[in-house]
């Protein structure tokens, strides 16, 4: 089946589960579209009992799409900058240093935490683990998806200083989040393999960040290897291990974690100071829209040929191209128009197909009653570790800053998961128990955004009370 004919029947399918929502269950559209996509999904498994044909051609479908490919290398880049652009920077840029530690130290917080609390709750189910594969699990199920908390937040009506921080968050830790994944995922691997061989290293600079860690690695150790042949298998005279392949392994992913994160930012700025340089020298719609889709695509691209990290950089280049001071100086007011239209509906396009894709990907999964109750255990792990991560810095900038009372409860509610979890849990090996935390990993992520995403606004609106939130919505 060619590549057209599958577009065009998940877009189809798209239209149709978004009008069915639209029609019958009016729910945000986001969580709308899962829902019937999931519906659709156990029509399919009933349509088993009478005839598996079109089960069948629905699994061979679905197993023609790579899902982590299609999200992680076409969708993302797209999704995210369109997200950027419609942040409010001047909120953003006063709570700058709550999301800057949100989205870095919250992460690895909460990855360590839920890889610990994860390893000895499996461990109790007679599921065989590895604490580092676990750790791998909380690499990749930590980081909020900005493509749900951008989709739910609009319609949860939240304060917006309390929505900056959840969207700020979610948009810069994706990056951080798919570093330390590949970070963790080099040391699991042992740098005894490429990247390749995992199905991670053929497409982006992610996936090329792992294969150049492993090799480093294994530089290193060969090198130990041929210089210092008497000590690598033996103690110093006073006990100490000498440097071995681990250390290198340590130092090298680390190395990788500051030029991913730091050179993906210092990218973003110069990409979107480009594109308004260039868009500012100009007076044509239609070209200056173009400029956006470059940057973009362009972008990410050249960030994927650097090994930087590309969700980092389109994230700071739509903010730059989205700020309102600088729009005003660089476009006309039709120029706006356009361009916000533009991303507009190519984000309510992408994000219809992602959700419609989550929701049949389904089809895939390897179910079974354990694996069920890991889940249901992993949902509440998430949920403590997320806010466990999070007690500290909103203590710490509470007393600084102006928050909204109850912030750290409705943070840590609306830090919702999505399709960016799942695409890096399809990259987890067989040895890494591929299934099991898949199956978790869906269990979390449909949770987050069912019962989470259409419990945040209530939530909010009773901890805060109406009257209150009434008075946010009026600050600027």
């Amino acid at each position: 089946m060619d590549l057209f004919t599958i577009a065009s029947i998940i877009v189809t399918l798209s239209a149709l589960f978004g009008f069915v929502n639209a029609r019958l269950l009016r729910l945000p559209n986001t969580i709308g579209l899962m829902v019937v996509a999931i519906a659709f999904t156990m029509l399919l498994y009933a349509s088993a009992l009478v005839d598996d044909r079109i089960l069948q051609f629905a699994k061979y479908l679905i197993g023609l799409i790579d899902f982590q490919e299609v999200l992680l290398d076409v969708m993302l880049g797209f999704l995210l900058f369109a997200g950027a652009m419609h942040t409010n920077f001047a909120q953003l840029r006063v709570q700058r240093w709550p999301v800057l530690l949100f989205s870095t130290l919250g992460v690895v917080a909460s990855t360590f935490l839920v890889g610990i609390f994860v390893f000895y709750a499996f461990t109790a189910l007679d599921l065989d683990v590895k604490f580092i594969h676990c750790l791998l699990f909380g690499a990749l199920i930590s980081p909020t998806d900005p493509i749900a908390v951008l989709g739910i937040l609009k319609q949860a009506k939240v304060p917006k200083k309390l929505e900056t921080k959840i969207v700020g968050e979610s948009l810069f830790n994706d990056g951080v989040g798919v570093v330390v994944f590949l970070t963790i995922f080099s040391l699991a691997s042992g740098g005894q393999h490429g990247a390749g061989q995992h199905g991670i290293g053929q497409h982006g600079a992610k996936h090329a960040a792992v294969q150049q860690t492993a090799s480093t690695a294994d530089a290193s150790a060969t090198t130990e290897l041929e210089e210092e042949p008497a000590t690598e298998s033996a103690q110093t005279e006073d006990g100490e291990h000498p440097v071995n392949n681990t250390q290198a392994s340590l130092q090298s992913v680390a190395t990788l974690f500051g030029v991913e994160v730091f050179g993906g930012i210092l990218l973003g700025l110069a990409l979107g100071t480009l594109t308004l340089r260039l868009m500012r020298s100009i007076d044509d719609y239609e070209i200056e829209v173009m400029l956006t889709l470059a940057c973009v695509m362009g972008g990410y691209s050249l960030a994927s040929y650097l090994h930087l990290s590309a969700p980092l950089a389109i994230v700071v280049a739509g903010l730059i191209v989205g700020n309102e001071r600088f729009r005003g100086t660089s476009m006309s007011r039709e120029t706006e128009l356009y361009i916000d239209r533009f991303w507009e509906m190519l984000d309510i396009l992408m994000n219809a197909v992602l959700f419609v894709l989550i929701g049949l990907e389904i089809l895939i999964l390897n179910v079974t009653p354990t694996f069920v109750y890991a889940a249901a255990i992993a949902i509440a792990i998430v949920l403590a570790s997320r806010y466990l991560s999070l007690l500290l810095p909103v203590w710490f900038f509470a007393k600084r800053l102006d928050f909204v009372p109850h912030t750290l409860s409705i943070m840590t509610w609306g830090g919702l998961r999505g399709g960016i979890s799942i695409a890096l849990a399809l990259q987890l090996t067989n040895e890494m128990s591929r299934d099991l935390f898949l199956t978790v990993t869906y269990g979390v992520v449909i949770f987050s955004i069912i019962v989470q995403g259409l419990t945040v606004g209530p939530l909010a609106r009773r901890l805060i009370g109406e009257q209150a939130l009434e008075s946010y919505a009026q600050q600027p």
